[in-house]
């Protein structure tokens, strides 16, 4: 191991207008349209996805017998989804769009509503809104695409606690395999690659420290998912032909770990902060790239949903 002043923290907080012209004559004078935001069409489909969650909670909840210390909980999560993203689409009205913002009482069609007759059901609708979310991430501007990434891990959380352990994927960026475009995205996956190589160091120290029970076969599981996603960044940056930094000799821990309840903090801390990592990674990241940061940021929170993370609506966004 290198010498204390060498290692590096295992924090991994520490990775770190149009403009419009007129045109005419001194008879003709031409108005100029204001501009049209161009997350838009993108919001407006995210709302509508959120507005057919909303609605299949409340026919849920007003069912005889209803589960309402499962649901509740995430229906609140799914309506501050909502209010995020109308949010958005009032500031665009403000700056000059001209497309209004969708009425605040959400309502999902009734044909989608009348198959929500279980909890699987809900747990399916969860899933195709996550997955339409995570279509968009290319066609959006970094600040959006990174709210979107988050909602979609929620709502594979909220799958999850519905039942459906299924892994939410984004489909692969159109140009993700273009030298040209990977070069771009370097010093970003270097910082993807740097949290990853932290964590599979922190996953070592968490196993070390478990008892030959389940949560040991957990972390193993996890330290090997790890490894595989660190694999996977440096084939990446060899493909830009940019030379993999490589893991430090050492790591300081956050906290001394010396019990199988420290182990299970760390593990807590790692997959937490690591949330944070991939959900800025999804805005700082050149568009073709921001899929598998969007991925990784739903294994991310379901890893540390099983190690006892706290319930959010926006994983990996503080605030």
């Amino acid at each position: 191991m290198q010498p204390p002043s060498r290692r590096t923290v295992l924090s991994l907080g520490l990775l770190t207008t149009l403009t419009a012209c007129t045109s005419g004559s001194d008879e003709h004078h031409t108005t100029a349209e204001p501009p049209r935001d161009p997350d838009t069409p993108a919001r407006l489909r995210a709302v509508a996805a959120t507005d057919r969650l909303l609605g299949a909670y409340d026919e849920l909840l007003a069912a005889p017998g209803a589960r309402t210390a499962l649901l509740q909980p995430l229906r609140e999560d799914t309506a501050q989804h909502r209010a995020a993203l109308v949010q958005g689409l009032l500031t665009a009205s403000a700056s000059g769009s001209d497309t209004p913002a969708p009425t605040a009482t959400p309502a999902g069609p009734a044909a989608t509503l009348a198959t929500l007759a279980d909890l699987a059901a809900l747990a399916a609708l969860e899933r195709r809104s996550a997955d339409s979310h995570l279509h968009d991430l290319e066609e959006v501007g970094p600040d959006l695409a990174r709210l979107l990434a988050a909602i979609a891990a929620s709502e594979a959380l909220h799958a999850a606690a519905l039942g459906d352990q299924t892994p939410v994927a984004a489909p692969e960026g159109r140009t993700a395999t273009n030298p040209a475009a990977t070069a771009a995205a370097v010093p970003a996956i270097q910082t993807a690659l740097g949290a990853e190589h932290a964590a599979v160091y922190g996953y070592g120290v968490v196993g070390a420290h478990l008892p030959d029970d389940r949560q040991r076969a957990d972390a193993r599981g996890t330290h090997a998912a790890h490894q595989a996603r660190r694999d996977a960044w440096q084939r990446l940056l060899v493909t830009a032909a940019a030379s993999p930094a490589p893991a430090a000799g050492g790591y300081q821990l956050p906290f001394p770990v010396a019990s199988p309840a420290d182990a299970t903090r760390l593990a807590l801390h790692l997959e937490t902060r690591l949330t944070t990592v991939y959900a800025d990674l999804v805005a700082t990241l050149p568009a073709p790239y921001r899929p598998r940061a969007a991925t990784a940021l739903c294994e991310t929170a379901l890893c540390a949903r099983q190690w006892g993370a706290p319930a959010t609506a926006f994983p990996g966004v503080p605030g």
